[in-house]
């Protein structure tokens, strides 16, 4: 701006505060300050993010206010794109693992699932897959539903002032990153689920420590509900806020535990099982109360029933103690089962032993399977599985190569952010922070 459009902009010409004239430089705010002028109306706009603490991630909120009441909210996203999914283009069907696991970064282990389980409906592996791949399959999901949920139970009150129940959250999540470190190897981002099965079957003591583990995780959801569910103004700052009613979440596609309070009991855990989730015993809770409080409910009772199922993984854990846990096809499967070593970094000295010391056959072949990859039959499929935002789904495009024509992952966050707009408009500024946490999503799977 020059000096002059300076002077010009701040009234400085004229001695009649009344006649000055004020212009808006720059991007959206130009338009949205002449539909002001348009309309005749003195309205303020204010930008909530993207840096902001109680955004979860890189969002921009746009509010539009008078006085305290939200009259208006737009989101936009977009700050953290990562170009994931063409990039998926450019790897094998395996290393594609990699990439998708660090979408939504709190829930990595159902993209890795939702995607090996799409890769094995196109090669007409589904039910080849081992049991206990698949026991170890629906362990990891449940540990990390019960993750995610603590942090947008922590987050979302640690965003509303009260900082125990996100220490208290906290805690209990580590107990599930060790059982989960102590399998794969690594607390998140993990690539412990491959095609054809997993990366590596349970350590020594595993079983035994899933199970001592679940009295602890269930000691800390007590501490969280006698904190937040009997607790005045907890209660006070949710009930009736961030409404959202069926109807609404139909029109928006809406799912996961948004949908739920609604009353209406959608999981595709029930309405189309994998992994045998069809053999387990667990409940879908369900309210009617469709508002921010009935969610946070949802999601701990949630953490329960996954306990449940965590339980019944570790029984059958132990009766299937020695059993594949990778398909039999080795033109798949690699030609020895993946091991750490003992820093929990790269492969052990019994699997390198293996490899190298067979044969130069299942050298040569080990070499083709890691660098090229398997070729997958050129056909397209959609998979979904119920994460712990709600409905997860890939869309797999092969062409016949080692690599995927077009990976697209439908995030249930990404399709839920825009129920923001109708869950803020109508409220106070206050709450905003509430709707947001109430929704849970993570920009990484927002953006992708």
């Amino acid at each position: 701006m020059t000096a002059e459009q300076t002077a010009h902009a701040t009234g400085a010409f004229t001695e009649d505060p009344e006649a000055a004239e004020y212009t808006a430089y720059g991007s959206d705010w130009s338009s949205i300050a002449e539909e002001a002028a348009r309309l005749a109306q003195q309205r303020i706009v204010v930008n909530m993010g993207p840096q902001h603490p109680s955004t979860h991630g890189v969002l921009r909120v746009m509010l539009e206010i008078e006085g305290e009441t939200v009259t208006e909210a737009r989101a936009g996203i977009g700050y953290l794109h990562t170009g994931i999914e063409k990039n998926m283009e450019f790897r094998t069907w395996t290393q594609g693992v990699t990439f998708c696991t660090r979408m939504d970064y709190v829930a990595s282990m159902f993209q890795e699932a939702v995607y090996c389980l799409g890769i094995e409906k196109l090669l007409g592996i589904t039910d080849d897959v081992p049991e206990r791949a698949s026991v170890l399959r629906v362990l990891m999901m449940e540990l990390t539903r019960i993750g995610s949920h603590l942090v947008a139970i922590g987050t979302g009150g640690n965003e509303m002032g009260a900082t125990t129940i996100m220490t208290t959250a906290f805690i209990a999540r580590e107990d599930t990153f060790r059982i989960i470190e102590m399998i794969t190897g690594l607390r998140t981002n993990n690539a412990y689920i491959r095609p054809g099965g997993v990366s590596q079957d349970t350590p020594e003591g595993a079983v035994d420590a899933i199970r001592a583990m679940i009295p602890k995780v269930r000691q800390r959801l007590d501490e969280m509900a006698d904190l937040q569910l009997k607790n005045p103004i907890f209660i006070g700052r949710l009930q009736g806020i961030a409404h959202l009613n069926l109807a609404g979440c139909m029109a928006l596609g809406i799912t996961g535990p948004i949908l739920r309070s609604t009353g209406l009991p959608y999981d595709v855990r029930k309405a189309e099982p994998y992994c045998g989730y069809e053999t387990y015993d667990f409940q879908v809770p369900t309210s009617t109360d469709s508002d921010a409080f009935s969610r946070v409910v949802l999601r701990m009772e949630e953490c329960y029933e996954s306990l449940k199922i965590i339980a019944q993984c570790a029984d059958r854990l132990e009766a299937s103690e020695g059993q594949p846990v990778m398909v039999a096809d080795k033109k798949i499967a690699w030609p020895a089962q993946l091991a750490l070593g003992p820093d929990g970094q790269g492969n052990s000295l019994d699997h390198i032993r293996e490899i190298m010391g067979t044969s130069m056959e299942a050298l040569i072949h080990h070499f083709k399977l890691v660098t090229e990859g398997f070729k997958v039959p050129a056909g397209q499929v959609y998979q979904t599985v119920e994460s712990p935002k709600g409905l997860l789904g890939v869309h797999l495009v092969s062409d016949g190569g080692t690599k995927p024509w077009r990976a697209h992952f439908r995030d249930p966050g990404f399709n839920n952010l825009q129920a923001l707009s109708i869950l803020c408009e109508g409220g106070q500024i206050a709450d905003v922070v509430v709707a947001i946490a109430s929704i849970d999503f993570v920009l990484g799977g927002v953006d992708r």
